[in-house]
């Protein structure tokens, strides 16, 4: 099992986040890496489509398309996943998560870690500085994403 990655697929997951805020979409952006080789990369795209199922791990998982195992992939994501793609994460056996930022959206980790995945933060500014800079220009729309009422 080689959990693999590189800082060029956190860069691809970051890339995708910063085009869906380009598109007024929530910046988050998601790669799946499997044995070091970049499978798939999807970013949130709820807003665009107007799908709440849309989030940035769903996207990619979509875009990776059917696996026969997850087991030795690595989730890439720019953000804390939330409940809907933890479970995803969880129900796919996807055994690394890494994490752009947790600081302004903590997620579900402990969750994940409680069920055994490897969790990998990495506090990355430029994946913080997104979010906090969607954060501010639409909180309505981030609070409908995370399943809030303002």
């Amino acid at each position: 099992m080689a959990f693999t990655f590189s800082p060029d697929h956190v860069d691809r997951a970051r890339e995708a986040a910063a085009a869906s805020l380009a598109e007024g979409g929530v910046p988050i952006g998601a790669a799946l890496v499997v044995d070091g080789e970049l499978v798939a990369v999807g970013h949130n795209q709820r807003v665009q489509h107007g799908d709440p199922t849309a989030h940035g791990e769903i996207d990619c998982l979509r875009n990776a398309g059917r696996m026969r195992s997850y087991a030795d992939a690595v989730m890439i994501t720019t953000l804390a996943p939330c409940a809907m793609c933890t479970g995803a994460i969880i129900q796919f056996g996807i055994r690394r998560v890494v994490v752009g930022e947790a600081q302004t959206f903590s997620g579900e980790l402990g969750l994940l870690r409680s069920r055994g995945v490897d969790v990998v933060v990495l506090d990355d500014p430029a994946c913080r500085d997104l979010m906090e800079q969607f954060q501010q220009r639409y909180p309505e729309v981030w609070a409908e994403d995370i399943g809030e009422v303002l």
